[in-house]
């Protein structure tokens, strides 16, 4: 700590994106950044389960926790701005641009809520702009460790990691009907998670006395094709556009692995503490598995073959979570798009990957990361 705050302290001077540091320099300002988005996904998850449980409360701890993490993105992104340490221009605005929606979003969820109540659905546009922010700034994150991260010790479990900010990014919203279904069951056994005045304030919302319909509608209120479409076209699109770029049998079964545990552990504390607890989609690493293996086929059908066979593995092992386990209700008829929709995703990753310039556009970006790890070593002599 004490040698990256004299780095620090050293290096804070006007420069360009792309000005040359030290190597340590460059690598602890990205294990910060892991840090910040840990706060903040820990916040998140947090949050998401005490709106089953309370009213909302703009300081609630979930969003103290989650507000460290901001606070630790905005000082990284206004030092990478002054100094142009640790990322080039690209990057740069990646974080700049997502960063930014992120703190206007914010406030705009707050008045959201003010005039329309609860407004708990992960779908409402509030919600969608913080989710928009923090995914430009995860690829940001991507971009610039892969250009500046190669040569450390540490640089595919990072990769992971980031490529995980992004998959819990898009299944967060997914999570409403995850903490939803069984709320909905405890509620129907007749001993709810949610407070009375909670589940009073839903049923005014919407206008009718406190029933079942009232319940239902504040628990599970997206269609069922939702979950499971949105589930197998965005989380798993994810898991395959981090297999394809990382490059590495097995990534992302790793990811998911990774995904699932986080989950888990979540999953358990927040029941030890009282919490409302969640169903967990334990069905995502059968299809990351069933990715990792599809890209043993031949390029010009994986795209297709390969959605198909993934798609249908997903599928099976929803249902098989929904038999003998626990998941949100699902319309399986779904497949029959969720299926294009995927192939269309996958597709569409192998085209921009596979030209030419495509192909030599990335190769650059990863080549000059691991050739350059974005800085010349320090000379700068250890404490």
């Amino acid at each position: 700590m004490a040698s990256t705050a004299e780095l620090l302290r050293c290096h804070w001077t006007r420069g360009e994106p792309g000005r040359e540091a030290p190597r340590e320099l460059v690598v602890a300002l990205y294990r910060w950044w892991v840090a910040a988005m840990v706060l903040k996904i820990a916040g998140a998850t947090w949050d998401i389960c005490w709106h089953f449980r309370w009213l909302r409360d703009d300081l609630a701890p979930p969003h103290l926790i989650n507000t460290v993490g901001t606070v630790i993105v905005i000082g990284l992104v206004v030092f990478h701005t002054y100094t142009g340490i640790g990322v080039d221009r690209a990057t740069l605005r990646w974080m700049q641009w997502g960063l930014g929606i992120f703190l206007v979003a914010a406030p705009l969820d707050v008045i959201n809520h003010r005039i329309n109540g609860l407004d708990i659905t992960a779908w409402s546009p509030s919600h969608a702009l913080l989710y928009l922010g923090t995914g430009l700034i995860s690829v940001g994150l991507l971009r610039g460790w892969a250009r500046y991260g190669g040569g450390d010790r540490y640089f595919y479990p990072v990769t992971c990691f980031l490529w995980f900010t992004v998959l819990d990014n898009f299944l967060f919203l997914n999570q409403h009907q995850e903490y939803g279904v069984l709320g909905l069951a405890a509620w129907e056994r007749g001993t709810p998670y949610a407070e009375d005045t909670l589940l009073q304030f839903a049923a005014d919302d919407l206008g009718r006395p406190l029933d079942w319909i009232a319940v239902k509608s504040f628990t599970l209120p997206v269609p069922d094709w939702v979950y499971p479409t949105w589930a197998t076209v965005t989380g798993l699109g994810t898991l395959v556009l981090a297999r394809r770029l990382a490059g590495r049998q097995w990534t992302a079964t790793t990811i998911a692995a990774g995904y699932l545990v986080f989950r888990c552990v979540a999953w358990a504390l927040l029941g030890a503490a009282g919490f409302p607890i969640s169903a967990v989609p334990f069905f995502l690493l059968a299809g990351a598995v069933a990715i990792d293996l599809s890209f043993r086929l031949a390029p010009a059908i994986r795209p297709f073959a390969g959605a198909a066979v993934v798609t249908a593995v997903t599928y099976l092992a929803l249902w098989m979570q929904q038999t003998y386990i626990a998941s949100p209700p699902v319309d399986y008829w779904s497949v029959l798009y969720a299926v294009v929709l995927f192939a269309a995703v996958w597709w569409l990753i192998s085209y921009l990957l596979d030209t030419e310039s495509g192909r030599r556009s990335w190769q650059r970006v990863v080549s000059r990361g691991q050739t350059m790890t974005g800085a010349r070593e320090s000379t700068t002599p250890k404490p």
